[in-house]
């Protein structure tokens, strides 16, 4: 097997504020391979957007890497400047779909000309085999060649989201890093988008970190997914695996908070009380105060990722995986507890 296109090892990102560090991610670990979707799934404020910011180099000027280890195609970048990830990484090795891309794309000028300035600062690329490179994307996925020279206004909406996939694509990065691309989009135009990006992939072989809080877009589109719950990966393994196994008290109340189209009429359950504020040093399990398995031991020891069957890649980061596991299955109090709710999520 290839090496793979990202490895992120024991990622620790705090944040320096008036109030002291506060830690955003915490021993955050996943891989992702070549050709491989994979999705980064949590509730708002658990670190995956900068987790996302941490791999392309985009962390605010407060935010630091205190510990752990970011690799790309083999090569650690947690330590590079701002000039060593415009020369050797951005757009090049990983390309960014960020939020809201549709207001991303510069109003003054037309996009074949983003494309040729982003070709000569990253790429040495003359601006004529821009414009051709350019509209072999725009193609890909589903405009017109003929519009690379038209200026963002005269585009829709969703032409607009994907022209920001095809400069997304259009160096031909190894990795494309997308956080909520889908925000501004109904669901038509999600479907649809989704589409392309399936293209992107059949086409170019191209990997993709999805960040998103929807669950079902993870289902629908990602090989392997990590959730997260306050800066710590909580489960992690093969979508399918996870979402229909899932092992950790917070992705099975996760899951319980989803209507299912199968069962319409299923009560749903409440991920009870809200994420704690992590400051400094996160030495226990963050999930503590809202998961009814919860003992002494959560609060003074942060669980490491346990693997679950034989040699699989699913695992979860939990002291009481066998009770878990038993509770979910024998219907015991601790599960009951938590069902008969509204979701909050």
């Amino acid at each position: 097997m290839s090496q793979p296109v990202l490895e992120v090892s024991d990622l620790t990102i705090q944040y320096s504020t008036d109030g002291g560090s506060v830690t955003a991610v915490s021993d955050a670990s996943f891989t992702i391979d070549e050709g491989e979707y994979f999705g980064l799934v949590g509730e708002s404020g658990c670190g995956k957007s900068t987790v996302a910011r941490a791999v392309i180099g985009g962390l605010d000027d407060n935010g630091q890497i205190k510990s752990g280890t970011i690799r790309v195609n083999g090569e650690e970048i947690q330590d590079y400047t701002t000039e060593e990830m415009n020369e050797r990484v951005r757009w090049k090795d990983i390309s960014f779909i960020p939020q809201s891309s549709m207001n991303n794309l510069d109003p003054l000028l037309r996009i074949e000309k983003q494309a040729q300035k982003l070709a000569d600062i990253h790429a040495d690329m003359p601006p004529e085999e821009a414009s051709e490179r350019l509209a072999e994307m725009f193609e890909i996925v589903g405009l017109s060649e003929a519009r690379i020279s038209e200026y963002p206004h005269q585009f829709s909406g969703g032409m607009q989201q994907r022209a920001v996939i095809a400069l997304a694509l259009f160096l031909d990065p190894d990795l494309i890093v997308a956080d909520e691309p889908t925000t501004a989009l109904d669901v038509i135009m999600q479907d649809q988008m989704f589409k392309y990006l399936d293209k992107v992939r059949e086409e170019l072989d191209t990997s993709m970190m999805l960040i998103t809080h929807d669950v079902s877009l993870i289902y629908e589109n990602c090989d392997k997914l990590a959730i997260m719950h306050s800066g710590q990966v909580a489960e992690y393994g093969y979508t399918d695996t996870v979402l229909a196994e899932p092992r950790h008290p917070y992705s099975i109340q996760l899951k319980q908070a989803f209507p299912d189209v199968h069962n319409p009429d299923k009560d749903l359950a409440t991920v009870k009380g809200s994420p704690p504020k992590t400051m400094g040093e996160v030495d226990y399990c963050t999930f503590v105060d809202r998961c009814p398995w919860a003992t002494e031991d959560c609060s003074e020891h942060a669980p490491s990722q346990q693997e679950i069957g034989d040699g699989s890649l699913h695992t979860a980061a939990c002291f009481r995986l066998d009770e878990v596991y038993r509770d979910r299955y024998d219907g015991e109090p601790a599960l009951q507890d938590q069902q008969n709710q509204g979701s909050d999520l």
